[in-house]
């Protein structure tokens, strides 16, 4: 089974057993278990819904701190395009951009650079119909997760190019080893991001070997520090080489804009993405060349690592846009080999396996079936598992017993006192 870095994690003495994270996991990952939320590691997304819906603030994101990195003599920072939705009034790119070396980066190369260039990669690869249609974009981490474990089938429409802060990655390391003639473990590469999801992608990558990022930094924990910064600066620097198409990837439906073609399909939110995925694997939609998923709300700039609301950051957003130039980056001849994914993405079937013997398994799954008709159906989460079903998984595995729906309890309870009253 792979074993995965989490970024998402649970404060336990905050929480206090509610079912809310519960009832709006998207894989199930989550049971409540003696009055605390426990996670699943090997269903996790990190997709930080739970983040998000926690009234209790009992799970946080960890991301790396902006003291990591004095480890190297060397750092380029590679900002999100989100993070330029995050500060009122910001008129130019570059203040944010300049911002971030004042402190403490050496170097700053942007995401949205090498989002065009994958931009252009994509339009390449459609036209030579070298992905099955429709295309599912392979940007959001949290999303290419959520269909190697819930809809396997679709493994082999997820676009295989690495997603911009892979590509940013390697070109800021690579041009950082020419200018200062440093090794390469000298230079640290950090990543400005909005969402946890991307903190796990480059520990637990899904697409290549070893991530050149060394750490992502979350928005928020740099925030405060980059605003007081840039209200500082005497000089900004000209650092900023993307157009609208790279920045407009902060957005949903920005990656879908910059394909060019018409028949592509957007859609933000983590329920809304499950809904379209489901579509798409029953063959509900056929007729587009393009899908753009993502996990949060309003596309990257709904990451619960932002400060900012995702719609005001949005607006901002396309304001900044307005006199950009369409694109600065353009692929050239060896660009594409090194954009290819080095691992295939496939369906994790040992999340799901009940037992490694055969036998057992099938006895088990009998057994699960037996006990989920038995079940009421309700699906309401008391017993701290997410579904009726789910709890009868649990049981079968020892994780949990019947007595746990309260349901059965309560008509367990019944048929006692019916018992002992007949007795009197």
């Amino acid at each position: 089974m792979s074993t995965y870095f989490h970024s998402v994690e649970l404060e336990v003495d905050k929480c206090c057993g509610c079912t809310n994270c519960l009832k709006r996991c998207p894989t199930e990952a989550i049971r409540i278990r003696e009055g605390k939320a426990h996670i699943l590691s090997e269903r996790c997304i990190d997709c930080g819904e739970c983040i998000r819906v926690c009234p209790h603030h009992a799970k946080k994101a960890h991301s790396a701190e902006l003291e990591d990195i004095k480890k190297f003599k060397y750092n380029v920072a590679i900002p999100a395009p989100a993070l330029y939705g995050q500060f009122n009034n910001l008129d130019n790119v570059n203040i944010a951009l300049t911002g971030l070396k004042a402190i403490g980066f050496d170097e700053v190369f942007e995401v949205s650079r090498a989002a065009e260039l994958v931009s252009e990669a994509t339009r390449k690869l459609i036209k030579e119909g070298k992905v099955e249609k429709p295309v599912i974009s392979s940007a959001c981490p949290a999303v290419v997760r959520l269909i190697k474990i819930r809809f396997p089938e679709l493994c082999s429409n997820v676009l295989p190019l690495l997603a911009p802060i892979e590509v940013a990655a390697k070109t800021a390391r690579k041009e950082a080893i020419e200018r200062t003639g440093l090794k390469s473990e000298d230079i640290g590469v950090f990543f400005i991001t909005p969402c946890p999801a991307k903190v796990t992608e480059i520990h637990t990558p899904n697409s290549v070997e070893k991530s050149a990022c060394n750490g992502a930094i979350g928005i928020s924990r740099i925030y405060p520090e980059l605003t007081k910064a840039m209200d500082h600066l005497e000089h900004i620097e000209t650092l900023s080489r993307s157009g609208l198409i790279g920045i407009g990837w902060a957005t949903s439906g920005g990656e879908s804009a910059g394909i060019l073609r018409d028949k592509y399909l957007a859609a933000d939110g983590i329920e809304n993405v499950i809904r379209i995925l489901e579509e798409l694997e029953d063959e509900h939609i056929r007729d587009v060349d393009f899908v753009e998923l993502n996990a949060c709300s309003g596309g990257c700039v709904g990451g619960v690592l932002t400060v900012e609301n995702p719609y005001v950051a949005q607006a901002r957003i396309q304001k900044l846009r307005k006199y950009l130039p369409v694109t600065m980056n353009h692929l050239e001849n060896d660009d594409m080999d090194n954009m290819s994914w080095e691992n295939e993405l496939q369906f994790d079937a040992d999340i799901f396996r009940l037992s490694d013997d055969i036998f057992k398994a099938m006895e088990m799954m009998d057994k699960m079936e037996n006990i989920c008709k038995d079940l009421p159906g309700l699906d309401c989460g008391s017993c701290g598992s997410p579904t009726c079903r789910a709890m009868a998984e649990d049981i079968v595995k020892g994780n949990a017993k019947e007595t746990d729906c309260i349901h059965k309890l309560k008509a367990q309870i019944q048929k006692v006192y019916d018992q002992l009253k007949d007795t009197l």
